[in-house]
Parts: structure tokens; C-alpha cells; sequence
């Protein structure tokens, strides 16, 4: 087991002065890309086509050089050398792990590991849960799935390498969650926002309000919701417990976690290095300004990406935290996903944006469902709006509708139906919500 680097740091490097962040970043890109270039027969080819050597790289800009790599080139890898891909860059004798991506709309894309793999990915999750402050003392509840999502057995590790004691619930059979919890006195927990609030209204359905338990850490991921202020609030009200906010995806786990100021997640840039780019040039933005995250692995054997182009919408700080470190931030997390972004006549509507007023319109149960109908029409002028909201309103309340449909206008800038439904008519899910829906 690990031992942490101090009590409030798993690691010296969470404090390390920006140029020796970027000392440590530049020297292992070019052994990395070295490595790459040498193993991947993905990026041999695409770096021979461009005349590109990464012996050119001399300083962490030099990168732009080389294109952005895509799902959809992975995809492409896969099929033309199946089942594991060009990108793969080690033996296959040397993978020890294989995560699949947990959609159903695709054919599945594996992500290879090595051991040195494993053992990074836990220690980056341990340090990231340290600096949430969760100890050997806590009793750890595991509210990820584990049936083809990759973040449930990540945490699971990491939190064990800290010492806590780990329970792996996965994000079924929700009454029995409930009762471990009080049972075995968990003090922490993770999972999507989604399984949470479900959690939470089942709890209440019960008479057994989770503010009556122990728990008092909250990590949520694979959903944008824990980084949306409404809905944080709403999970860490029904819960009486603080939510941080997690981000990583199957390419990249982790990416960045909040620490204990809910200030942003730090982005673990001893792992990846971290640019934020305009999403129609392509060309680096300055921080604080929001672009498509792109990252590139700096130590990954397996299955690396160079230049990986997530499509999250972020903005980047380095400014650093009251919490000591100075691993640059992700303030408001993920703001949106660029090819998930709405664009309703003319106005750019990331469906986020839409939760945050719904979770903090009075009265409503938070849960919602964005239409997109062209035949949607805007009852007082007649106007085509091609959205409609579903949302779940008090039916004692009439006005209600036409208040969040006059809220979403003023803080959106976007015309749309709300339609109100009864509490309890949209359905409740244990993993990821499915917020956009279209009909004819």
C-alpha cells in the first residue's frame, strides 16, 4: 500500500511551481512520443505522411504540429487491424487489462492497459479521492456500475489503496444500497448525479432520508451534473454531504478531480498534457476562455493518444487553488460536449445549461427531458422554436410552465414549450441519464 506524501498531499508533485510542471511535461512527451512513434503502427504511419519527427519537439507548442486524433480514427484503427487496433503500442503478452466503452450506439472500442498502467490509473484516482479528504477510516460505498463501465473498478483500487474499506455496491438493487449504507455506517460514496438523486427521492419514498446516515462525501462522474451548481446544491441538500465533481473518460482516466474547495477539478498533468482550443480553428485559446479540451498522454504504454480531442467544452485556470495546489483547473467542469451543443435558431444551447435552471426553478422535482420537435411551435406568437422541455412540475402550481419557460428565456436566450408532467413520470436512472430526446 502506498504511503501518502504528506497529510494533505498524496503526492509532491500537487504543489510543484508551473515551470517545473512544465519541465516535467516537456521531457516526458518526447519520451513518450519517441516511444509512441516507435511502437504504434497508427502514428508511424501518420507521422511519416507528415515529414513529422518527434525529435522535433523542443518545446510543449511544438505539439500543434500534429493533427488532432478523433473517436472516429480510433474506430477507424480498430477496423483495420482488429480486434485491438493500430493505435495498440505494446505487446499483447504485456496487456493485463481491457475496458470497453459502455454506449450501445457503436460497435465496442477497447482501451488496453499494462500493469505500469493499472498502477498509474489507481494512483492518480488515490490522489484524487486524498484530496477530497477521504482516509483509511472511511467505509467506501461504490455506487459505479461495473458492467462495462471503466470508472467503477478505477475507484475502487484507488480508494482500497488508500486503505479505506471499500464496498463494491454497483448501481443496482437501490434499496439495498440504501440499507448498506446505514448498516455498515458508509462515510463515502460515489456514482453518477443521476444514481444519486435517485437514491436520494427513493430514500425519501421510504422514510429513510440519507441525511440520516453517515455518508458525507459525495464523488459523482460520468455525467455533467456534478459540476452544474443547481444540481450540486440539490444532491448535497437530499444527501447533507459535499459533492466533488470527477472527470475522466474511457481514453483518459483520470482526468481531472475536484479536491476539497469544489473549485474545479484539478487535471492531473504529470499524466496528460492539457490544451483548451477553439473548436471551430483548432488553435489554442487563452485560459479562461471556454474551447475543446485536447489531451495527450505522457507515460500511457498500452493504448496511448496524442492529441486526443475529447469534444468537452472547458475552461482552463491556472491560477492556483486555496488548497495549495498548482495542478491547473477545470472551473465549472465540463461546460458541454461540443457535438452534443444545441443550436436553437441561431442560438448556441448546451443541454447543461438547461439543467442548471430546472434544478434551481422552485418547485420542481429537477428531472427533465429536452424535445427536439422542428414542429414545436411557441403557443403566443406562433413561431417554430424545435425545442420543447418536459419537465416535472406541482400540479397544484398551473403558472409553473409558463415561470420556466419565461426563466429558460431570460437565462438562455432560447424560446421554448415547457410541457409539464406529474412527479414521478420520467424515468429514474442508476447510470446516465438520457436528457435529450428526439421526436418527429
Amino acid at each position: 500500500m502506498a504511503q501518502p506524501h504528506s497529510e494533505r498531499y498524496w503526492s509532491d508533485v500537487e504543489t510543484w511551481d508551473r515551470e517545473r510542471i512544465a519541465t516535467l511535461q516537456l521531457t516526458s512527451l518526447q519520451q513518450q512520443l519517441a516511444r509512441v512513434g516507435e511502437r504504434s503502427t497508427f502514428y508511424r504511419r501518420q507521422w511519416a505522411d507528415l515529414g513529422f519527427d518527434p525529435r522535433d519537439i523542443r518545446e510543449l507548442s511544438d505539439l500543434r504540429a500534429l493533427p488532432t486524433v478523433r473517436k472516429s480514427d480510433y474506430v477507424d484503427s480498430l477496423a483495420e487491424d482488429g480486434p485491438w487496433g493500430s493505435m495498440l503500442a505494446a505487446p499483447l503478452d504485456d496487456v493485463v487489462r481491457v475496458h470497453f466503452s459502455s454506449g450501445t450506439t457503436s460497435a465496442p472500442t477497447p482501451v488496453c492497459w499494462t500493469a505500469p498502467d493499472i498502477r498509474r490509473w489507481t494512483e492518480l484516482y488515490a490522489r484524487a479521492a486524498y484530496g477530497q479528504g477521504v482516509r483509511r477510516s472511511d467505509v467506501y460505498q461504490v455506487l459505479f456500475g461495473f458492467a462495462w463501465f471503466v470508472g467503477g473498478l478505477g475507484v475502487t483500487t484507488a480508494y482500497s489503496e488508500i486503505g479505506a474499506t471499500v464496498i463494491p455496491g454497483g448501481s443496482s438493487e437501490t434499496e439495498r444500497q440504501i440499507d448498506v449504507m446505514a448498516r455498515y455506517g458508509t462515510t463515502a460514496v460515489s456514482g453518477t448525479p443521476s444514481f444519486m438523486l435517485h437514491l436520494a427521492e427513493t430514500a425519501e419514498r421510504l422514510g429513510r432520508p440519507l441525511t440520516e446516515n453517515r455518508v458525507r462525501r459525495i464523488q459523482v462522474g460520468g455525467e455533467p451534473g456534478g459540476a452544474v451548481p443547481q444540481t450540486r446544491a440539490f444532491i448535497e441538500r437530499a444527501w447533507g454531504a459535499k459533492v466533488f465533481d470527477g472527470y475522466g473518460s474511457l481514453e483518459f482516466q483520470p482526468i481531472a478531480w475536484e479536491c476539497e474547495e469544489q473549485a474545479g477539478g484539478h487535471i492531473a498533468e504529470d499524466f496528460a498534457f492539457a490544451e483548451v482550443v477553439d473548436i471551430e480553428t483548432g488553435e489554442p485559446v487563452p485560459d479562461g476562455t471556454p474551447g475543446v479540451l485536447v489531451l495527450t498522454h505522457l507515460d500511457k504504454q498500452a493504448t496511448p493518444f496524442v492529441r486526443w480531442w475529447t469534444g468537452d467544452v472547458v475552461v482552463r485556470s491556472t491560477e492556483p487553488c486555496a488548497c495549495g495546489r498548482t495542478l491547473a483547473r477545470l472551473p465549472g467542469g465540463v461546460r458541454g460536449r461540443g457535438d452534443d451543443m444545441l443550436v436553437i435558431r441561431g442560438v448556441n444551447l448546451f443541454p447543461s445549461a438547461v439543467e442548471a435552471v430546472v434544478r434551481g426553478f422552485p418547485g420542481a422535482s429537477g428531472e427533465h427531458q429536452l424535445v427536439i420537435d422542428s414542429s414545436t411551435k411557441d403557443p403566443a406568437t406562433g413561431f417554430p422554436t424545435g425545442i420543447k422541455l418536459r419537465a416535472e412540475l406541482p400540479s397544484d402550481d398551473p403558472g409553473a410552465a409558463d415561470r420556466l419557460a419565461r426563466a429558460i428565456r431570460t437565462e438562455l436566450t432560447v424560446r421554448c414549450v415547457v410541457e409539464p408532467v406529474p412527479f414521478g413520470t420520467l424515468e429514474r436512472s442508476t447510470h446516465k441519464s438520457r436528457r435529450v430526446v428526439h421526436e418527429a
